[in-house]
């Protein structure tokens, strides 16, 4: 009896560690599909309903449909309405599966929208429209996917939900450079795309669904904790000025890259090698799991960019807006999903209005890029001011960053000597 003892509890034990792993693989495999549902969410939103813009504005000027000073008001139209989504998430209380299913749908629709006959003004309707959908889904699909991550104990995952957006640039950046070569006009590019957008949204519907009712009544019933002031504003701050930071780069890309280069093929490369780094840095953030590393992380992501911005300032050459390619989209989404986790951490179930306030501050940056690009290359026939300025506004975020790092980490140490 003694003797089989042993047996008996090895066996229990065997049992016991086969049940949490079977667990743990269930709940790893459930957290895919919600990552994987956030990705296709950005994707669409993001990568066809905003940035499909950006490698279709050099087709558009060679169809002769708009001019660079058009596509500027263009692209500050859907940052505009980028805007309004932000605001509007402040004051819409509705369930984030519902609204992010609405505006996906809407992106859609508006990308059709886009390849039909129609003049300026309505285009600048249907770019703000898109700009408003975008920001819908980046707020409910990112809070629906940060809810559904972190009850399954994979709250980092977020990160692969964020290579959705990477992913969609490369969907649109290297079917547009075929295009080009095939001599196709931007009509048919926006209709492409549009199917594009409506074949993963079906692919999706389905998975887009709401809490469980015992979840959502969990979350409400509790009390809502005070925001810590300095370092939501401090985070704030910083990502309204990611927003102006990167835009210029984002929107402006193959255009710089055909002044540099006229009549080169690879420049309109350097807009899916973006997306390439968009995709690395956004996979390389779910690695990362300590959420004490936020503040460091994000510094570490604002100066990185900034160097980017930089680089394509400093050398209007192929070698510079590689290394801009790269260095402004490895960070880009990373940066992004850094900063939403830690609204997630200051806000908890309250992220969807800290989330929005972010996001209107981000759009508030975008809104100033395009026409100070605009106005500089107007004055001096080049983009290298406007990007200076831009790198010099990631400095300043970066600088906010190691800020408020410095700060937490003061306050810890004051706690522990008080409670030591």
């Amino acid at each position: 009896m003694d003797i089989a003892k042993p047996t008996h509890s090895a066996d229990e034990a065997r049992v016991t560690a086969d049940a949490s792993a079977g667990a743990s693989a269930a709940a790893s495999g459930r957290a895919s599909v919600v990552a994987i549902t956030g990705l296709v969410c950005l994707a669409v939103s993001l990568g066809i309903g905003r940035f499909a813009f950006t490698p279709l504005l050099p087709m558009m000027l060679h169809d002769g449909t708009v001019n660079l000073a058009q596509g500027g008001a263009l692209a500050t139209a859907n940052y505009a309405g980028y805007l309004a989504g932000s605001l509007l998430g402040l004051v819409w209380r509705t369930d984030s599966s519902r609204a992010a299913r609405y505006a996906l749908v809407l992106t859609v629709l508006l990308t059709v929208a886009m390849a039909l006959p129609g003049s300026f003004a309505l285009w600048m309707t249907w770019r703000a429209l898109a700009g408003m959908a975008s920001a819908l889904v980046m707020i409910h699909a990112t809070a629906w996917c940060m809810q559904r991550l972190t009850a399954l104990g994979r709250p980092t995952w977020i990160g692969l939900m964020f290579c959705g957006t990477g992913i969609g640039i490369v969907l649109t950046g290297m079917p547009a450079f075929a295009m080009t070569a095939m001599g196709w006009s931007a009509r048919e590019g926006w209709a492409l795309f549009a199917a594009v957008g409506a074949v993963l949204v079906a692919a999706i519907w389905r998975l887009l669904t709401p809490l469980p009712a015992s979840a959502a009544a969990r979350r409400g019933d509790a009390s809502p904790a005070p925001w810590p002031a300095t370092q939501t504003i401090g985070l704030s701050a910083a990502y309204g000025l990611a927003g102006f930071g990167y835009i210029i780069t984002a929107t402006f890309l193959p255009v710089i890259a055909r002044q540099t280069m006229p009549g080169s093929v690879w420049a309109d490369l350097f807009w899916p090698l973006f997306g390439i780094g968009v995709t690395i840095g956004a996979a390389l953030v779910t690695r990362i799991g300590s959420p004490r590393d936020n503040w460091r992380l994000l510094a570490a992501l604002y100066l990185m960019q900034a160097a980017g911005v930089g680089s394509a300032a400093a050398w209007q050459s192929a070698f510079g807006l590689a290394l801009s390619s790269v260095l402004v989209g490895l960070p880009f989404t990373a940066l992004i999903a850094l900063s939403m986790r830690e609204a997630h951490h200051l806000a908890g179930p309250r992220a969807p209005k800290l989330i929005s306030l972010m996001t209107a501050l981000y759009a508030l940056g975008q809104i100033a890029g395009p026409p100070l690009a605009a106005a500089t290359v107007a004055r001096t026939g080049s983009f290298g001011g406007s990007l200076g300025i831009a790198a010099g506004a990631l400095t300043v975020g970066g600088m906010i960053c190691l800020a408020m790092r410095r700060r937490k980490r003061g306050r810890a140490r004051g706690v522990r000597v008080e409670g030591g």
